[in-house]
């Protein structure tokens, strides 16, 4: 029996009294690769990027080993939430234009101290105060850097649309700005290289592809490594008591870890390991994330069809974005229909085997997104259910 027949059978033991659809969690897999992640850290503390988690459960579970601190947040209601939920280092990492979150958030001393929001331009912190109302307390403010890899002069660029801050006098301007108004305090930089963090270099018969790839990550280090230094250099200028410098991704963690500059490293989806991870050469883990979709129907030879489980990913639309069949291993789609809103076809000589009723397992291409399609998780040691827990969504919580 091989490892993956291994554990669908330890899957479909431990949920046998559960009917599908279901999402479980591996907490073997879920540990293992937790522990990767503060290996590769190599002694920089971890923080957890809540969107690739979305269970408080689990955000508390990694939370409590060795290597992790903090929170790293995706919208400024859920850092909120997540700040009166008891955790007290919560980091926004995207700007946000909610003027009654930040009415709540400079209102409350407890909030104020929990949440650091992002900023990247002075138009937000002109948002932020004419949201003020009332609250007077001082928010405290992260500049993120642009990381993007700029070759001919500019005119290539290669990375994420996010920050307009590529240089340190730019940043440094910035910083200046944040120290010189009341009600902010400046206390952290971030810089998530995406282009290298969150683009797999090892791509199923692309060889060519694969290579360009490393090129380009390669390149894109070496000049964020010089780049990267001199705006902390920068900002320190201006405010020598800075908290955090906060960097990288699931797939760049041991490369980001190695720069003096960088305090801290974040990471999330490498807790999971959906499918998108599956193409890298710096690391590889254990999935820890799946669900289950049940067989309804048996249409011919090679052929079932379970109901649902078409779960497309964020992102620019490609079959990459979609879920995958992983157990019993040796299913596709039909090509013709692919992962459907209320049924999906898979082919394959394993579906002979397949009965009314039986689950078949699938991981999807992201890590969180999942939880927006489930109210809870059960947690699987072994080959049993040992605990069921709810995701954001169960908690009725919907952020975006």
């Amino acid at each position: 029996m091989t490892a993956r027949a291994a554990d669908r059978a330890r899957y479909d033991r431990a949920t046998a009294h559960l009917d599908a659809p279901l999402a479980i969690v591996d907490l073997e897999a879920f540990d293992a690769n937790a522990d990767d992640l503060v290996r590769r850290a190599g002694g920089k503390p971890v923080r957890v990027a809540s969107k690739s988690v979305r269970c408080r459960a689990l955000l508390e579970r990694v939370l409590a080993k060795d290597g992790f601190a903090g929170i790293m947040s995706f919208t400024l209601a859920e850092s909120l939430w997540l700040a009166r939920s008891g955790f007290d280092d919560v980091l926004l990492a995207y700007p946000s234009a909610d003027r009654s979150g930040f009415a709540e958030l400079a209102g409350d001393p407890k909030l104020a101290a929990a949440v650091t929001v992002m900023v990247d331009d002075v138009a937000q912190l002109d948002l932020i105060d004419s949201a003020r109302g009332d609250g007077r307390e001082v928010v405290r403010i992260c500049l993120e850097l642009d990381t993007s890899l700029r070759l001919m002069g500019g005119r290539m660029r290669v990375g994420a649309l996010r920050s307009p801050l590529h240089s340190p006098a730019q940043v440094a301007d910035v910083a200046r700005a944040v120290a010189r108004r009341p009600g902010f305090r400046l206390v952290g930089i971030m810089a998530y290289e995406g282009h290298i963090a969150g683009v797999g270099d090892s791509l199923a018969g692309r060889p060519f592809r694969s290579r360009a790839i490393r090129l380009m990550q390669a390149t894109a280090r070496r000049e964020l490594v010089e780049r990267r230094a001199a705006v902390v250099r920068a900002v320190r200028a201006v405010v020598p008591d800075l908290e955090f410098v906060n960097g990288g991704g699931t797939g760049s963690v041991q490369h980001t870890a190695a720069e003096d500059a960088v305090t801290e490293i974040a990471a999330g989806s490498g807790l999971y390991v959906p499918r998108l991870f599956d193409n890298y050469t710096s690391f590889s883990g254990r999935p820890g994330a799946l669900f289950a979709q049940p067989v309804v129907r048996r249409p011919g030879v090679g052929v079932v069809t379970v109901l649902g489980g078409g779960y497309p990913a964020s992102g620019a639309a490609g079959p990459d974005r979609l879920p995958v069949p992983y157990l019993p291993e040796g299913l596709r789609y039909d090509p013709q229909e692919g992962p459907g809103e209320v049924q999906t076809p898979l082919l394959g000589s394993p579906a002979d085997d397949l009965l009314i009723g039986d689950k078949v397992w699938f991981r999807h291409a992201k890590a969180g997104e999942l939880c927006e399609r489930f109210d809870v998780l059960r947690l699987v040691e072994g080959d049993a259910v040992t605990a069921t827990v709810p995701t954001y969504r169960g908690e009725g919580q919907t952020f975006l």
